[in-house]
């Protein structure tokens, strides 16, 4: 299937993913958030082949769950600091998509972004409007609802919900993780 779309967008979203792994990690294997990454690190060669590709998913005029990430994978890879990042590029083109079927992961994202652009609060909000459509949640949508209560200043739902993220991951490194965020609360 070299000519579906949604294969050309796995493969941009992959290569995109792939391309911040060298920033992913400290020296003593601790996770950095993508804000935190040092993008000298990122890979630009794969940064490059990921961008070619997302631009021949978006030629299709088919867009797809894995087009719509890798669309917001390479709008990350174009910002050179995290405060660069335009939040409104990431929110915009995934809007008609979104309302048909959103992509489960890109959920929490998208309310990342409404955060950046709107403040907390609006971010929060959007979060909430897809718990309907979640019947059991993920480490990833609560660290997400934990990031964004803590900068909404309302510490003692965010150290539940911190809680509520490390007893649902599975990942070491992610707990982790999130013990730091918690206890830096």
């Amino acid at each position: 299937m070299p000519d579906e779309p949604e294969a050309i967008g796995l493969l941009a979203l992959m290569l995109l993913s792939e391309s911040r792994r060298p920033a992913r990690r400290n020296p003593d294997g601790t996770m950095v958030r993508l804000a935190d990454q040092d993008r000298s690190r990122w890979n630009k060669a794969l940064i490059i082949e990921g961008h070619q590709l997302v631009r021949a998913c978006l030629r299709s005029h088919q867009p797809g769950p894995f087009q719509v990430q890798a669309a917001i994978a390479a709008v990350h890879a174009d910002a050179p600091t995290a405060e660069a990042t335009d939040w409104a590029q990431i929110i915009g083109p995934i809007r008609p998509l979104y309302s048909l079927r959103p992509p489960p992961c890109c959920c929490p994202e998208r309310s990342v972004a409404v955060a950046e652009l709107h403040g907390p609060a609006e971010g929060l909000a959007a979060l909430a409007a897809i718990a309907p459509a979640r019947s059991t949640p993920t480490s990833h949508t609560t660290r997400r609802r934990a990031d964004l209560l803590a900068r909404a200043g309302r510490r003692h739902e965010a150290l539940g919900a911190y809680d509520r993220a490390i007893e649902l991951t599975t990942y070491a490194v992610e707990r982790a993780f999130l013990v730091r965020q918690r206890a830096a609360l």
